[in-house]
């Protein structure tokens, strides 16, 4: 089968022409050719692989392109990469590849292109199309990768036992496809890696995120999650999260199985979100659940603090998978410790001040904890569910005519301490935070508007009961 006419980008003529100068075989490999076949949008980033030195044939190409893009060379893995119209193109020599049991990281030796093709991690990316003058366009199959595609299978080229021991981050990448496709992994493969999940352990908690936030960036991850349990690798990655995976009976009452929902809070959330924080925000949510969880027969099952105490298992889960500890961590443990504000706001009278109070802790991210806490509705009962929206409605609602008055998002005091000491002529000291404390407080409670006349008269009096003179000038 040829597919000489998909190949139209300019780019694949130039290697063409660079292996027949330096009488090489070039190959286009991966996923740019599944992502083809399944016509789909192709990411920005074309693997070739050549029969002899990757890195002569990048500098070879870089050579006959008009503006001789730079080539990056990484000598210890035999690669090359160069950037051709937006398009980040990587050279690699064909190798065979050998491993030890207490590393991902192979003994690798220059091979053949069935020696390259055999240590690809499935079938549906062993696909290459040759580009070679003599046969340009033609397909090379030697897994029947193009039926897998059709059946939509995710399926090792070689035994799968193997292929997951070798490189036990493949097990993630089986799982990340199979989501991102909407494929089944076969029966075999499953069971492998189900077999082989304690060789997760040594990967680097980098590498796991990164297929963590591919799966996470699906229109649905619960897909992803739920092979990530039923294979045993979750409880390995996430314990927080498969802990959550219970439900108890005592005196008839019984708490709903917050695993589950936590799926149902992920997959909500991404009708309305691409931001992958938020997403991770929503996983997390409820984790603080399985260590608060709590039974008394006049309440029944209670989760008092769970969301303080999972802000702070955020924080250890981050270091754990050596995750970004900066504002990316923050805005999920916010996220995670504010998660029932706006429940509890909707379910009672709507108050200005608690509507302030809101918008005062949440600053800049009050939406996207509005987002969140509307995902978190997963009653089945539609009554329930119409009346839950309804009343995040009348929230938002509040939200925009008390932000549009009172202007507390990103609250600065109308009065500076600096000004405080000024007037008083005062040192730092504990009374310029009282009254600053005060006038914060006076305005979320609506005591008085946040503007500065109002804070000027509210400061005098605290100070006046607290003994200070103002000042005179």
């Amino acid at each position: 089968m040829n597919y000489k006419s998909a190949l139209h980008h300019k780019i694949f003529e130039i290697i063409s022409q660079a292996s027949q100068e330096l009488n090489l075989s070039s190959y286009v490999i991966g996923g740019f050719v599944r992502d083809l076949l399944l016509q789909r949008d192709f990411k920005k980033d074309i693997d070739i692989v050549a029969v002899g030195s990757g890195i002569e044939l990048a500098l070879k190409v870089s050579d006959l392109l008009p503006k001789k893009p730079k080539v990056q060379v990484f000598k210890n893995y035999g690669t090359a990469m160069l950037r051709f119209e937006e398009t980040d193109i990587e050279f690699v020599g064909a190798r065979k590849e050998s491993y030890n049991f207490d590393s991902r990281n192979p003994l690798v030796e220059d091979g053949t292109l069935e020696d390259d093709q055999n240590r690809r991690d499935f079938t549906i990316n062993a696909l290459a199309l040759s580009l070679n003058p003599d046969t340009f366009g033609d397909l090379l199959d030697p897994f029947d990768g193009l039926a897998d595609l059709d059946n939509k299978i995710i399926k090792t080229p070689l035994t799968p036992d193997i292929t997951y021991s070798d490189d036990p981050l493949r097990m993630l990448r089986a799982i990340r496809f199979a989501n991102q496709l909407n494929f089944e992994i076969e029966a075999n493969s499953l069971a492998a890696i189900t077999k082989n999940a304690n060789r997760i352990k040594i990967i680097s908690g980098e590498r796991i995120v990164d297929e963590l936030n591919k799966i996470l960036s699906t229109p649905k991850p619960s897909t992803g999650f739920l092979l990530l349990f039923q294979t045993g690798l979750l409880e390995i990655i996430l314990p927080e999260l498969t802990a959550l995976n219970q439900v108890e009976e005592i005196d008839g009452h019984t708490h709903k199985n917050n695993f589950y929902h936590t799926l149902e809070v992920v997959d909500n959330i991404c009708a309305n979100t691409d931001d992958v924080w938020l997403r991770w925000a929503a996983l997390l949510h409820d984790i603080g659940k399985a260590p608060t969880k709590r039974f008394n027969k006049r309440q029944g099952w209670t989760f008092h603090g769970h969301e303080f105490l999972g802000g702070k298992m955020v924080k250890k889960i981050f270091e754990r998978l050596h995750m970004p500890l900066n504002q990316k961590m923050k805005f999920v443990q916010k996220m995670v410790i504010m998660s029932s504000r706006p429940i509890v706001l909707s379910q009672d009278m709507v108050t200005d001040s608690a509507v302030r109070r809101l918008v005062f802790d949440a600053g800049e991210d009050v939406e996207n904890l509005m987002i969140l806490c509307e995902a978190d509705i997963t009653t089945k009962n539609p009554n329930k569910f119409k009346k839950y929206h309804k009343n995040f409605e009348v929230v938002r609602n509040k939200l925009v005519e008390v932000e549009a008055r009172d202007h507390v998002r990103n609250f600065q005091p109308p009065i500076s301490g600096e000004e405080i000491m000024e007037i008083y002529n005062l040192e730092p000291s504990r009374e310029i935070g009282l009254i600053k404390e005060a006038i914060k407080e006076a305005i979320l409670e609506g005591e008085i508007p946040n503007e500065y006349d109002a804070a000027y008269a509210f400061m005098q009096k605290k100070a006046a009961k607290l003994g200070l003179k103002q000042e005179l000038k």
